[in-house]
């Protein structure tokens, strides 16, 4: 199964193309600008309270059969999150000193 590679941050809705080097994903596909994840985020998903690594870029060349983004197009639907910014500093705040891999 390939990513959906959403199309914006779920925190400031700004854009983030498919081939966007400025995109962090958690585990469950969160997608969140580096600006966010470093400013208000402080690497803690607010979903779900894990880390982020930088989002893989689909290739645009089709270098195998069916394998591009011209053939697995990236997700045009935006997601928004379901908490509030004060939930979620909270959040943050109580997770972010502890490292993404002991969460």
């Amino acid at each position: 199964m390939a990513l959906e590679i959403r199309p914006n941050c779920e925190f400031c809705d700004r854009d983030l193309p498919a081939d966007s080097t400025e995109a962090l994903i958690c585990t469950y596909e969160c997608t969140f600008c580096a600006t966010c994840v470093d400013r208000e985020l402080r690497n803690v998903c607010p979903n779900c309270g894990g880390g982020f690594a930088p989002r893989p870029i689909r290739p645009a060349t089709e270098w195998r059969p069916g394998l591009s983004i011209a053939a697995q197009p990236a997700s045009t639907k935006r997601v928004h999150l379901s908490y509030d910014k004060e939930d979620i500093a909270q959040h943050v705040a109580r997770i972010a000193n502890i490292p993404p891999e002991r969460r």
